[in-house]
């Protein structure tokens, strides 16, 4: 769906009853909000304006929010969906929030080898390094929707295994020299990797609350169903070309008081560790999502882990204004 395809008359009206202004930072993905205080606290227009402005811009920011701490961002949290644990197999910083210490050098969805992905990403900057450090973010709608219509055919039927043996924590911080930050790194690694999970997921996803086709993929695809390791590995590459083209990502340098929330459904992200040995450190909260449906349909299915302790499935439903494919 284009920007044309969307009722931008109910974008506006839902902003100003939630008192939120809105101000769009890339074609394709990335808006600021401003006028809003973030709490556990917020009107419910404004709590609908901010999900609408997520919806349409798929990754956005908020400036200035030096007075949340965990509890506070906790209770935001809740105000737009169900919170999850902090991670599957993540549980030594604790269950609610995921400390993001370091950077990931990898182009991710979030927790994606699960069958109920996160519909959103929570993220608040704590600690921040004296340069470097920002986070891109790709659109995976506008990538499905600039593909040929002979790659949309194959796409469309194509299913991929997801799983966390992969582990985007080996590149954190690839190019640390500090002895102690690699083993930190190692133990995380183990921990991430303790209980195993795969999930076949479709790779194209309708998104529930817009009816928009968006690429599921990312680095923890294992395999495309059906096809041979080499295979997958040039047709992921030329699908995650597609989706990290610059064209299609919105890069935000964080600053103290910054909140980032990212539609998981539509988007995937990628951390710069391009700070050294200097500490960032970034609080982390998902919220429950829907299992993904494919085009035709049929529903993603799970190989390996049950992620219920996890997270609830939410019922997602269809925003006004979006009138899908």
């Amino acid at each position: 769906m284009t920007e044309l395809d969307r009722d931008t008359t109910t974008a506006e009206s839902v902003y100003t009853a939630g008192g939120i202004v809105v101000t769009k930072l890339g074609e394709h993905i990335g808006a600021r909000i401003d006028g809003v205080r973030l709490s556990g606290s917020l009107a419910s227009e404004t709590v609908e304006a901010i999900r609408y402005a997520l919806a349409v811009h798929k990754a956005i920011v908020f400036r200035d929010q030096h007075h949340l701490d965990d509890e506070e961002q906790w209770a935001f949290a809740g105000l737009l969906g169900t919170q999850t644990q902090s991670h599957p197999t993540v549980h030594s910083k604790g269950k609610r929030l995921l400390p993001i210490e370091g950077a990931a050098n990898s182009w991710h969805t979030d927790v994606s080898f699960v069958d109920r992905i996160p519909k959103a990403s929570i993220l608040r900057a704590v600690t921040l390094p004296p340069y470097g450090g920002a986070t891109t973010w790709a659109s995976t709608t506008a990538a499905y929707e600039q593909l040929p219509d002979a790659l949309k055919a194959l796409v469309d039927n194509l299913w991929a295994l997801h799983t966390n043996l992969y582990d985007y924590a080996e590149k954190l911080d690839a190019g640390s020299s500090d002895p102690a930050l690699t083993e930190e790194r190692r133990r995380y690694q183990d921990e991430f990797r303790r209980n195993t999970y795969e999930t076949i997921h479709p790779v194209v996803r309708v998104h529930p609350e817009t009816g928009e086709r968006t690429l599921l993929l990312g680095d923890f695809v294992k395999e495309f169903v059906g096809l041979e390791p080499s295979e997958t590995a040039a047709l992921l590459q030329l699908l995650q070309s597609r989706i990290t083209k610059l064209e299609n990502t919105f890069r935000w340098s964080w600053e103290s008081g910054d909140v980032a929330i990212w539609d998981n459904r539509a988007t995937q992200h990628y951390g710069i560790a391009d700070f050294g040995d200097h500490t960032r450190r970034l609080h982390r909260i998902t919220l429950a999502g829907d299992i993904p449906v494919g085009v035709d349909g049929s529903r993603s299915r799970v190989v390996q882990g049950d992620a219920s302790e996890y997270s609830v499935v939410e019922e997602p439903a269809r925003l006004p204004g979006f009138d899908g494919h």
